[in-house]
């Protein structure tokens, strides 16, 4: 009797979720950011260890006061803080990471993660989580 009681209750929650998800409309506005581009790109395995910046763009205007959620996995596969500060272009879509980094290594970020979603839309929509990935040339 429990199951089927569980089994109804998942049910019904389901179909309520589906529901309120229909009753809003799916546009531009109402879907979150994605990451459009990072520099270096993902999945690159010959980046300069001179980069001094790292950068990803969103596919829509974001919040760009001290909006943003950079996260790491541990801290050896973590660029060193690079000369300045984090901060968004003009554009209101690309955010720069300063940084330091080392020949011959494997990095990997986060562009939110989890219950860091500080980059968000001007609609305060989170963007989705973007694995970023690369290593740097020997």
């Amino acid at each position: 009797m429990r199951t089927l009681t569980a089994a109804l209750l998942t049910v019904t929650m389901f179909t309520a979720v589906a529901q309120a998800a229909e009753d809003k409309p799916v546009t531009v506005e109402s879907m979150p950011p994605s990451v459009m581009k990072t520099v270096p790109q993902a999945g690159d395995t010959a980046v300069d260890p001179a980069l001094k910046e790292i950068s990803v763009t969103f596919s829509k205007d974001m919040m760009t006061n001290r909006m943003w959620a950079i996260c790491q996995i541990s801290d050896e596969m973590f660029p060193g803080k690079g000369a300045g500060e984090i901060h968004y272009l003009a554009d209101k879509r690309s955010c720069v990471f300063p940084v330091k980094l080392q020949p011959g290594k494997t990095y990997v970020l986060w562009f939110n993660r989890g219950k860091f979603n500080s980059f968000r839309d001007t609609n305060n929509n989170p963007a989705v989580p973007y694995q970023l990935v690369f290593q740097t040339r020997k």
